[in-house]
């Protein structure tokens, strides 16, 4: 089983880990020492479980790898796989593909090798293009990348995009997520962005969907939005740094306690044993 993102599926894979650490442990054989890309076995059951660190899914090139996290301009071939998945991917029975928040940064859109377009690069000889021109794109070719490849005969799994629970303001305008208890169906709701990114996303696995019928591939969609949107308690807010440092930000994206992501493989278990009858 192989997590193809970012740091959110990364999140997930280390749930479902630790699940599994909880009947056997595994062996680490990761094929480096680079902590985003880890591989462990499982002797007992002959099952391998995978994390590749790819949180456009594309080829991305960061033009300033020293930059601030939140605004480093990237170039993004939308239409090239990143080969730090793509090339391994033939192996796994089930991969499970997921990414989102790293698409709001400034990025330069590339197709066939030339410049396309951009978004807030801030360049005035570049057109301006959405966000969710890149990311539809981005999912686009991912799929195109899996239904393209000889010998991968996986079932694909779309886990939906994880919503934030910024409130008060933004990420870096005094935004925080301070609930700690789950709010009532209703009282919040996937909108804005947020909603464009996940109604894409669902759009181009129906895509992936009717293009793999043809090779007998299948694709699944793991939505986890509806239970997500209801669960503002299970994100670190202003909590997840160390007391010694110098943060103010908030972190209303990523999911620090026990239950909210649990949840996500929850529902994949059940889709997996749904896949076996």
């Amino acid at each position: 089983m192989a997590f193809v993102g970012d740091s959110l599926a990364r999140n997930q894979m280390q749930s479902l880990l630790c699940l599994l650490a909880t009947v056997v442990y595994p062996l680490d054989v990761s094929y480096t020492s680079d902590s985003r890309l880890k591989r462990w076995f499982y002797v007992n059951y002959n099952f391998t479980l995978a994390s590749f660190w790819s949180p456009h899914l594309v080829k991305a090139i960061d033009t300033d790898p020293n930059g601030p996290t939140y605004n480093r301009l990237m170039n993004l071939y939308l239409d090239e796989a990143n080969d730090v998945w793509a090339a391994q991917i033939e192996a796994f029975d089930y991969v499970i593909i997921s990414a989102g928040r790293w698409f709001y940064g400034p990025q330069v859109f590339f197709e066939n090798g030339k410049v396309v377009g951009c978004h807030l690069c801030l360049k005035n000889n570049i057109k301006n293009l959405t966000m969710l021109y890149g990311y539809r794109r981005d999912f686009r070719t991912a799929f195109k990348i899996l239904t393209g490849l000889e010998n991968f005969n996986g079932v694909t799994f779309l886990r939906t995009l994880s919503p934030a629970h910024f409130e008060n303001g933004e990420w870096n305008r005094g935004g925080n997520c301070i609930r700690t208890r789950p709010v009532s169906r209703g009282e919040m709701k996937l909108e804005g962005d947020d909603l464009e990114l996940y109604l894409t996303q669902v759009e181009e696995l129906r895509r992936a969907e009717r293009e793999g019928k043809k090779r007998g591939l299948k694709f699944r969609l793991l939505d986890i939005n509806e239970a997500m949107v209801v669960r503002p308690d299970g994100h670190p807010n202003h909590y997840g740094h160390w007391p010694h440092e110098n943060v103010t930000i908030s972190d209303c994206v990523h999911w620090c306690l026990p239950g909210p992501i649990d949840t996500w493989n929850d529902f994949l278990l059940q889709m997996l044993k749904m896949e076996r009858y």
